[in-house]
Parts: C-alpha cells; sequence; structure tokens
C-alpha cells in the first residue's frame, strides 16, 4: 500500500491491505490482532503497521511511504482450513478431502519440475 500521510481512513486502510478493522483489532481469516488507540477513526499507520508486523519504509525524495504484507512473525497461517480437493484415489475413484472433515491430515505435493 503506498501512502502519502502516515494517517488513513479505515477504509483505505482495509482496500489496501486485505485486513477488516473491527471493535476486537484488525482481522483477517482467523486471526485478529488488538489495536487500542491505532484503529480509530483515524488509522495511526506506524502503530498499526508495527502491531501487524508490516513493514513500512519512507521515500524521503518522493514523499512517499510504502506499506509491505503483514508476516505475523513470517510463519503464521491465516486459516488451517484447506480447500475442498478432489483428485482420483490409487483405483482412479474420484476422492474428496472433505471426507476426512474432523480429522487431522498431512497433504503431501511433488511436482517433476
Amino acid at each position: 500500500m503506498i501512502l502519502e500521510s502516515l494517517e488513513t481512513t479505515p477504509e483505505a486502510f482495509e482496500a489496501g491491505t486485505g485486513w477488516h478493522l473491527a471493535p476486537e483489532g484488525a482481522c483477517r481469516g482467523e486471526i485478529c490482532v488488538p489495536l487500542g488507540d491505532a484503529g480509530g477513526p483515524r488509522v495511526d499507520v506506524p502503530a498499526v503497521a508495527e502491531r501487524l508486523g508490516m513493514p513500512l519504509v519512507h521515500d524521503a525524495e518522493a514523499g512517499l511511504w510504502a506499506l509491505g504484507p503483514a508476516v505475523l512473525g513470517g510463519r503464521a497461517l491465516e486459516t488451517a482450513a484447506a480447500p475442498d480437493l478432489e483428485l482420483p484415489d490409487l483405483d482412479g475413484r474420484p476422492f474428496r478431502l472433505s471426507t476426512l472433515k474432523g480429522r487431522k491430515i498431512v497433504l503431501y505435493a511433488w511436482a517433476p519440475y
């Protein structure tokens, strides 16, 4: 997200980052991060960036800031929900991942390239 100011509207922040601002904080998928005073009627971009783990860099010559994507430590998944895949089993019959709902599974993918 490219910014001309270190404050923005909640609507612009949501459109530029994909994070939904709610009373409980900034939410994306199943993750919500409390924002405290940083998420009021004007979003305090540096404070929110710090809480969400988003890089914020300044280009003084252009007078712009770039707010990068949230990484939340670089290892957090937004959700553990897998899409409902349908692939042939070893006998060629269709198999749906949803038939294993409620069980722990490991998905292994391989490509020869």
